[in-house]
């Protein structure tokens, strides 16, 4: 019952953020064709396309979707020392890099939202020929920290249900 919970949480904030990250790199497509065919066309394109690229579309499309990378377990490993463990070592110490990974990536999410917090405190912005705030972007990095914890807690919790290292 407990496992089944975590789960389903682990998946909808898995697949939520997904779903994010990928509306905004359908964003980043558009607004860079349509700036593309403005400038070869009518000599005139979008201000601010590299900004927005760069503090908006690329910040949400990677750190959104760390967490279903996570979740379905797809990240680089390199477990050629671990494949040669004895079968009762290999649990113990899949727990233990989840636990080193929960508490990596909860650290990063609590320190990312207070520089969140002080960014939107301050309406941070970047220097560009306008007025452009970043403080916004600055939220994708907690949001998908704390959500790859939950995943790396989900996997965790589903490796020890089955007394298997995943």
């Amino acid at each position: 019952m407990f496992y089944n919970g975590i789960e389903r949480c682990a998946s909808f904030a898995a697949k939520a953020t997904l779903v994010l990250s990928g509306c905004f790199i359908a964003l980043m497509a558009l607004h860079i064709t349509l700036d593309v065919v403005l400038r070869f066309v009518f000599g005139n394109s979008f201000q601010g396309t590299l900004e927005v690229v760069s503090f908006y579309y690329m910040v949400c499309a990677i750190f959104l979707s760390l967490a279903y990378v996570e979740y379905k377990r797809e990240h680089i490993s390199v477990d050629v020392v671990v494949q040669r463990l004895p079968e009762a070592m290999k649990l113990p110490l899949y727990v233990f890099a989840c636990l080193l990974g929960i508490i990596y990536f909860s650290m990063l999410g609590y320190q990312s939202t207070l520089d969140a917090l002080r960014a939107t405190q301050s309406q941070e912005t970047a220097m560009a020929n306008f007025t452009f705030y970043i403080w916004p972007s600055r939220w994708a990095l907690p949001v998908g920290f704390f959500a790859t914890s939950i995943a790396t807690f989900a996997n965790m919790v589903k490796a020890i249900a089955e007394r298997k290292a995943l």
